[in-house]
């Protein structure tokens, strides 16, 4: 049960070349396993979704547009294009090692330069045009997962607020997608050496045969937690309940009803009139929450 492959260079030492097959099976169940457990606890045993009651500040709620502006399309067209990336990645770089053959190393370095150059692109564009503190978690969402942690085992706890602009969970995944995310894009890059692509001539021999290998120990690490985070990822943009927020990245916007029963019009404001989101500032102290952040329109 060795999680890595070792195989012998010219020397007769052990060195790493990959990660183990079984890891890959371990991933999918894992994946599958996470969405089968969470359907079942949301069917039979969640508690009805209940927030604490907050003001309505300067009339917030009457202002806001039937449709409210969630994705621009730069960040939609960004979402889907390292979607695509990231599919192809996974079936090139996990398929062929059941036996099945195609070209995958040219597909396989063609996507990995999509995504590597699409989440470029989102890290200027949501640190220059975007509010970048918008999707990292604050005080307000870590105490408010706690309170939901604390009610759904049955302890007395004030109910949770709601949201600003990204839920706690939607956070979370975005901290787990870097941590996967930036590793297989550094690891693959370097990997690019030992192929033969239109950036620079093909060298395997910039590195030891033990350094490659674990390079390729750490690539394959990062990619089987794709393969359970793409599994949990998709299971969630399916839900019932989750819908809107999936439709908000293929249309843009999210209706007027969803926003006001699920996101604080205090931490996530609407302008209604220029139908675009802007920072209000942050919540009063004596509501408890401190201060969120400013949020704007991503």
């Amino acid at each position: 049960m060795d999680p890595v492959v070792w195989a012998s260079d010219p020397w007769g030492r052990s060195v790493p070349i990959h990660i183990a097959q079984y890891l890959i099976t371990l991933a999918l169940v894992a994946g599958l396993a996470f969405a089968a457990v969470h359907a079942i606890y949301v069917r039979y045993w969640a508690k009805p979704k209940e927030f604490a009651p907050g003001p309505d500040p300067e009339g917030a709620a009457s202002s806001v547009p039937e449709k409210v502006p969630r994705h621009s399309l730069a960040a939609r067209s960004f979402h889907w294009i390292m979607a695509a990336a990231m599919l192809v990645l996974l079936v090139t770089g996990f398929v062929p090692r059941s036996g099945l053959r195609f070209p995958w190393v040219t597909y396989h370095w063609i996507a990995g330069t999509v995504l590597t150059a699409s989440i470029l692109f989102h890290i200027v564009h949501a640190s220059l045009w975007l509010d970048f503190r918008s999707i990292w978690p604050d005080r307000v969402d870590l105490a408010d997962g706690v309170r939901r942690v604390r009610r759904s085992l049955g302890r007395a706890a004030p109910a949770p607020r709601k949201a600003g602009k990204y839920p706690l969970e939607n956070k979370l995944y975005h901290l787990a997608l870097i941590a996967a995310g930036l590793p297989v894009v550094g690891t693959g890059g370097v990997m690019m050496f030992r192929v033969r692509t239109l950036f620079f001539p093909r060298n395997p021999y910039i590195l030891g045969d033990e350094t490659w290998g674990v390079i390729y120990v750490l690539h394959g690490l990062a990619g089987v937690g794709l393969i359970s985070l793409t599994l949990v990822h998709i299971y969630f943009g399916l839900r019932p309940e989750k819908r809107p927020i999936t439709k908000s990245m293929i249309l843009g916007w999210m209706s007027r009803d969803f926003y006001l029963e699920e996101h604080d019009t205090r931490r996530w404001v609407v302008d209604g009139a220029s139908a675009s989101a802007r920072p209000r500032g942050s919540i009063g102290k004596g509501d408890g929450e401190g201060d969120s952040g400013a949020l704007r329109h991503h």
